[in-house]
């Protein structure tokens, strides 16, 4: 599957996430859930948002967004119909989920801006030819002063799963290094605001989180006003005595 794209290659993608429900709904929230959400709000989500969530699957992540953005909208897209269709279902009353079976990289937003767009441990499952793709559309839809919030395993993680764990992977499941990502960006007015390695369950580091924001460096008039104090001004003047 890596490196292809066609119309072939995606249905067989939605055939295995339609599958993979099962598995899912038996891991159901866990720690990397939960550090996601925790994340957002440490980066910047706050409740009342207009968030968009990519690859949400059968909305196990989705179900916590009540808890940061509940007076908010959350969007919640992925390609697997199946996973939408249990989504709904699951999450029916909880009028601030949204649930659409669709292809980010191709979907019409029309209109639609957001604060927030959440790619939760999704890209890596994107075949990399489409990445550059994904983020101008990505920089088209997200308002001025928003971010991007992308989850993914430790591409050095993710590498060695490769060589040694093959069972943990799923039908596309590409390691995401830095320069790859940055690259896809340079058609975009994102750049990189945050990146940070850290670890869940393994101790040397298993994941990563970046934040992507639009390019705001138009001004650098402005200074940063600081009270200088009696002894700062004694330290300066010993500084300029040497």
């Amino acid at each position: 599957m890596h490196g292809q794209n066609s119309k072939e290659n995606q249905d067989k993608q939605v055939e295995y996430y339609n599958k993979y429900i099962d598995r899912q709904k038996n891991v159901g929230v866990n720690l990397r859930h939960k550090s996601i959400a925790s994340k957002l709000v440490d980066n910047g989500l706050k409740n009342g948002v207009n968030l968009l969530e990519i690859g949400c699957g059968i909305g196990t992540f989705s179900g916590l967004l009540p808890n940061i953005n509940g007076d908010g909208a959350n969007l919640c897209i992925d390609i697997s119909d199946e996973s939408i269709k249990y989504a709904h279902e699951k999450f029916k009353s909880e009028k601030s989920l949204r649930f659409e079976c669709s292809n980010a990289v191709h979907h019409n937003f029309g209109t639609n801006k957001f604060d927030v767009i959440v790619l939760p441990d999704v890209i890596e499952h994107i075949p990399l030819e489409q990445h550059a793709t994904l983020f101008e559309k990505l920089d088209s839809i997200l308002k001025k002063d928003g971010f991007v919030f992308i989850h993914i395993p430790n591409p050095h993680y993710l590498a060695w799963c490769h060589e040694n764990r093959p069972d943990l992977l799923q039908i596309i499941d590409q390691p995401i290094y830095t320069h790859e990502l940055l690259n896809n960006l340079k058609n975009t007015s994102l750049h990189l605001n945050v990146l940070k390695t850290y670890s869940i369950w393994i101790k040397d580091h298993d994941y990563q989180y970046i934040v992507l924001k639009k390019n705001g460096f138009e001004d650098f008039s402005e200074t940063i006003d600081e009270k200088i104090t009696f002894l700062d001004r004694i330290k300066y003047k010993l500084n300029v005595s040497k």
